[in-house]
C-alpha cells in the first residue's frame, strides 16, 4: 500500500451522488468520470473513463437500501480502481450497512459486519472512512485503517443553537434504549442537559415495547438521540411514552442515519415528535413535505477528513 497517491480523485457510485458532489465542491475538485449501470439481469456494469494510475482515490458509497446492490457497486468499483493501478483506494462509506449484525445474538447466527469488512479488504480497499458505526468495535473487524467520524458534534451544535434561550433545567436528552446510554450521556454533556433512559423490550425484530422511563421528564422538552432510525417503531413508541407516561412538554429527535424502511415515514409523520433531524449520510427518499423531517450536512467533515488523510495529517481533531 502506498502512503498516498500523487493527487486526490473523488468518485461516486449511485447510492448518494449528491453527497459526493458536495464533498468534491468543498475540495475544489470535480467528481470523477465513472458510470455505474445495471444489465437487464441485474448484474452491475462499471466503467472508469479517466486515468487513476497512481492517484489517491476516494470512492463514495453509502450501503443503504438497496443494500446489496449498493454494496456490490462499491466492491466492483474498488476492484476496478485496483486493476487500474490507483495509488491508494479509500472506501468512503457515510453509512456502513450490515453494522447491526456485529455479533452472534443466538446460535448459528452469521456475523455479517465482519464478512462485509473482509469483502472490502479482499476487493482492494486500502482504508475505510465512515461515520457512527452501530457498534464502534466493528473497526476491529478490519485489517486496514478505519477512520470513524462522529455525527454527535453536528447534532449537538444544532440543538445548542435551537434551544439557546431555554433554561438548561428544562431540557432532557433521552436514550431510546439501554444500549445507547453512553452516546446519550456524551450528548447531554455537550448541550448541558440532564439524562433520561427508555427501558424497553423487543419481543421480535423491529418491534419494541416501552416498559419504564428512567429519569424526570415531566413538563420538560426531550431530545431523543440515536445512531440510526430504521422502521421508526422504537423511536415513535419512545416519543409517545415520554408524552403519555412521562408528561413531557415536547419531544424532538436526532439521529445520524435515516435508514427509514417500511412504514418509517408514515410513523414519524403521525407521531408526537415535533421534529426529526438526520444527517445526510443517507439520502431521504420518501415523503418529506410535512417539514417534520430535516437533514444536516456532514459533507464538510468528510471533505476535511479526506484532505487530512491525503496530506498525512491527523483525523482525530475532527472527533471533538
Amino acid at each position: 500500500m502506498n502512503v498516498h497517491g500523487k493527487d486526490i480523485k473523488i468518485f461516486s457510485c449511485n447510492a448518494n451522488r449528491a453527497f459526493a458532489e458536495q464533498i468534491a465542491r468543498k475540495l475544489g475538485l470535480p467528481v470523477g468520470d465513472m458510470q455505474v449501470k445495471t444489465f437487464s439481469d441485474g448484474e452491475i456494469a462499471l466503467s472508469i473513463n479517466e486515468s487513476v494510475r497512481g492517484s489517491d482515490v476516494f470512492v463514495v458509497q453509502s450501503t443503504c437500501q438497496p443494500v446489496n446492490n449498493n454494496l456490490m457497486e462499491l466492491l466492483i468499483a474498488i476492484d476496478a480502481f485496483k486493476r487500474a493501478s490507483a495509488g491508494r483506494i479509500t472506501a468512503v462509506m457515510p453509512y456502513f450497512g450490515y453494522a447491526r449484525q456485529d455479533r452472534k445474538a443466538k446460535a448459528r447466527d452469521p456475523i455479517s459486519a465482519k464478512l462485509v469488512a473482509d469483502l472490502l479488504t479482499a476487493a482492494g480497499a486500502d482504508r475505510v472512512l465512515t461515520m457512527d458505526l452501530h457498534a464502534a468495535q466493528i473497526q476491529g473487524f478490519f485489517n486496514i485503517p478505519v477512520d470513524h467520524l462522529l455525527g454527535v458534534p453536528v447534532l449537538a451544535n444544532y440543538y445548542i443553537d435551537k434551544f439557546k434561550d431555554m433554561p438548561h433545567s428544562e431540557l432532557v436528552v433521552v436514550s431510546p434504549d439501554l444500549g445507547s446510554v453512553t452516546r446519550a450521556r456524551k450528548f447531554a454533556e455537550r448541550i448541558d442537559a440532564s439524562l433520561a433512559i427508555i427501558d424497553k423490550r423487543r419481543p421480535t425484530a423491529n418491534v419494541s415495547e416501552v416498559m419504564n422511563i428512567i429519569g424526570d421528564v415531566k413538563g420538560k422538552t426531550c431530545v431523543i438521540v440515536d445512531d440510526m432510525v430504521d422502521t421508526a417503531g422504537t423511536l415513535c413508541n419512545a416519543a409517545n411514552a415520554l408524552i403519555t407516561k412521562g408528561g413531557a412538554k415536547a419531544v424532538y429527535a436526532g439521529a445520524t442515519h435515516g435508514v427509514l424502511s417500511g412504514p418509517a415515514y408514515d410513523r414519524i409523520e403521525e407521531s408526537v415528535l415535533s421534529e426529526m433531524i438526520f444527517l445526510d449520510t443517507i439520502p431521504l427518499m420518501g415523503n418529506t413535505a410535512s417539514g417534520k423531517l430535516k437533514q444536516l450536512s456532514v459533507a464538510d467533515i468528510f471533505a476535511e477528513a479526506i484532505s487530512r488523510i491525503y496530506s498525512d495529517r491527523a483525523v482525530s481533531p475532527l472527533l471533538v
